[in-house]
């Protein structure tokens, strides 16, 4: 009993917008944004106006580091739905808002555990700030954005279930994004978040009553350099979480911190000034309390 729920914690925490499960054991961290925004983070790339943005993730893993030995048979699909809407309209220090609206699907697959079947993820909501591009002799040399995300217990939850596409709890995720061009040609951008968590009072857990994740920081990195003017840029990206406090059940602390790392190759294709492709790739590696896999991801991201 005690292997079947470590593997039932490690699995579920995999994705941000994806599933959870919180345990009485450590890996407990809900679904975050790790590798889903790369390029060109700093702000909407065509200006204000309403944008609409489809994600398709793929994770494999077949391991849990800290966990029980064998293959973990972990195949995930994700699909994000985004909405977010940019004013033109100054409102704080120079900063336009904004607001961002995430809609998560998941479908698991896997053998070991019980799980909730396909459905709607937690829904992220986001007021955020953008300061307008400070610009150069040559363009663009800065940009950035703060959103004050939040992460709503609104999906399929089932305490019964080993798996599920939502976690039972509310998060506060919010984070600080930006893009800096070193030339014309060559940028650096970034994804700094803090996670903050609630309780879940209904952990489906004999003799717990309550468990309560633990803190995180994690952040998205990207270099990228433009190969066919307004067209294709190539590059890389990764990203990076690591838990910070300790998880708790009953208020007590249980063992355990999570803790990932990722990199690969990616690409960005521009159909026109309005229509933007990103394709990532993420190869794993220095897990700690959850699985270690790989992540393939296609954005599609439309300005109206």
């Amino acid at each position: 009993m005690k292997s079947f729920r470590i593997v039932t914690l490690i699995v579920c925490l995999l994705f941000a917008c994806t599933f959870s499960f919180l345990p009485a054991v450590a890996f407990d961290q809900p679904s975050v944004n790790i590798g889903f925004t790369s390029f060109l983070d700093g702000a909407p790339p065509s200006g204000p106006g309403w944008y609409f943005t489809e994600y398709i993730q793929f994770y494999t893993a077949d391991k849990f580091v800290d966990g029980p030995p064998g293959d973990a048979g972990l195949d995930v699909w994700v699909s994000l739905n985004q909405l977010i809407y940019q004013s033109n309209q100054e409102l704080l220090l120079g900063g336009k808002w904004g607001i961002d609206v995430i809609v998560p699907v998941v479908s698991l697959d896997n053998d070991l555990l019980p799980d909730n079947g396909t459905g709607l993820g937690d829904v992220l909501v986001g007021p955020y700030l953008q300061w307008d591009p400070i610009m150069g002799k040559n363009g663009p040399i800065f940009m950035h954005r703060i959103e004050l995300q939040a992460i709503f217990p609104t999906g399929k939850y089932d305490d019964d279930k080993a798996l599920n596409p939502g976690s039972h709890f509310f998060s506060f995720d919010p984070y600080w994004a930006a893009t800096l061009f070193l030339c014309p040609k060559l940028n650096l951008s970034w994804r700094l978040h803090y996670l903050w968590n609630a309780e879940n009072s209904d952990p489906g857990m004999p003799e717990v009553s309550d468990t309560q994740a633990g803190q995180a920081f994690h952040g998205n990195f990207a270099a990228s350099y433009e190969v066919v003017p307004k067209m294709l840029q190539l590059g890389v990206n990764g990203y990076y979480l690591k838990q910070t406090t300790d998880s708790e059940a009953d208020g007590n602390s249980v063992d355990g911190k999570e803790q990932v790392f990722g990199i690969g190759p990616g690409a960005l294709l521009s159909f026109s000034k309005d229509t933007h492709l990103f394709l990532n790739a993420y190869f794993e590696s220095c897990a700690e309390y959850r699985p270690e896999g790989e992540r393939y991801l296609a954005r599609l991201v439309h300005h109206f």
